[in-house]
């Protein structure tokens, strides 16, 4: 008899520290657990240490609070130009409100896979395939719109919705190659040509500010030229009114210079200048009409030489008459 009051105890110890356990529940962080008391939602535990009522309340639920990533397998989608494309999608989405997510619909995540598959159909098929391909963020959006309207009332959140890739049939990939090459060729192209126009262009216009600058230079070396020339000829001029020369000695420097002009390899010939009388006769007065009148080729004969003749005069008569007389060869000669 006292053996089974033992075990009776015993039991019923062991039954108490069962009944304790099952009645303290640790819930850790980020994650909510739905408490049903006698088959009805009660309370939602949140992290943190919580105590039950053994046998009359009991768990139904743990939702994770994190946001959760989940990726679609991929889609058949027809675009409004008929052609089939395959998309894969990622969706991110948080739970709100734990107890709207356990029982306002049986799985969430499966009703969220397929209205992301029914919007995703809708949206594409009223695109061509060249805009579903450059209008991934406006698809996105749109995305994100639908399926957060809809997911709201099962306190859910959908934070995110990626299209990860969309691959068009084998087909038009090859054509979409071959026009990307092509475009790609072209592109070369007009680079290229632009390159040897930019060329050609900029040594058209080296050469051209070439020419202008060595044409600005050969001007500004006429210039100095002439202004050198100029200066010469002044300072001549300033010595020559300086000297106060006579006409004799004008005439003679005159008739040196006849020869200067004459000379030239292009001068085939040699036409007398018609002041050449007028030196000629201005000489013939200087030597007191020692060579007579020098229009007349026949010349006078020198009745009365002066008594006394300078060494120096004779020098100049003598180169006088020198070139008279070779004036009066070329002459006849022409």
């Amino acid at each position: 008899m006292g053996n089974l009051i033992l075990v009776v105890v015993a039991a019923l110890v062991f039954l108490l520290v069962v009944m304790l356990v099952r009645a303290v529940r640790i819930v850790p962080q980020q994650r909510h657990d739905i408490v049903e008391r006698l088959g009805k939602y009660n309370r939602t535990l949140t992290p943190g240490l919580n105590l039950l009522i053994p046998v009359i309340e009991s768990v139904r639920a743990k939702v994770d609070m994190r946001e959760q990533v989940v990726s679609f397998p991929p889609q058949p989608v027809i675009t409004s130009d008929n052609l089939v494309v395959s998309i894969d999608t990622v969706l991110y989405f948080k739970v709100i409100d734990p107890g709207r997510a356990t029982y306002e619909i049986a799985s969430f995540l499966q009703a969220i896979e397929q209205l992301t598959v029914t919007t995703l159909r809708n949206v594409i098929g009223s695109l061509d395939l060249e805009k579903a391909l450059t209008s991934r963020d406006q698809i996105n959006q749109h995305l994100s719109v639908v399926l957060d309207e809809a997911t709201g009332r099962w306190g859910i959140k959908v934070t995110r919705v990626e299209i990860k890739a969309i691959e068009p049939p084998p087909s038009i990939r090859d054509s979409m190659e071959k026009q990307m090459r092509a475009e790609r060729d072209r592109r070369a192209a007009i680079l290229t040509a632009e390159g040897v126009k930019q060329s050609q262009i900029l040594t058209a216009e080296g050469d051209r500010q070439g020419q202008v600058l060595r044409a600005r230079g050969d001007r500004e070396a006429r210039m100095l030229r002439a202004e050198g020339e100029a200066k010469a000829i002044q300072t001549v001029f300033n010595a020559i009114h300086a000297a106060n020369p006579d006409p004799k000695l004008l005439a003679y420097q005159y008739l040196q210079t006849l020869p200067q002009i004459a000379n030239g390899q292009a001068n085939k010939v040699w036409i007398i200048p018609a002041e050449l009388t007028q030196a000629l006769g201005g000489i013939g007065q200087a030597l007191g009409g020692a060579f007579g009148d020098l229009s007349n080729p026949s010349p006078t004969p020198i009745t009365s030489p002066p008594e006394a003749v300078d060494p120096e005069i004779q020098q100049i008569e003598e180169a006088a008459a020198a070139e008279v007389a070779a004036i009066e060869e070329s002459g006849k000669a022409i």
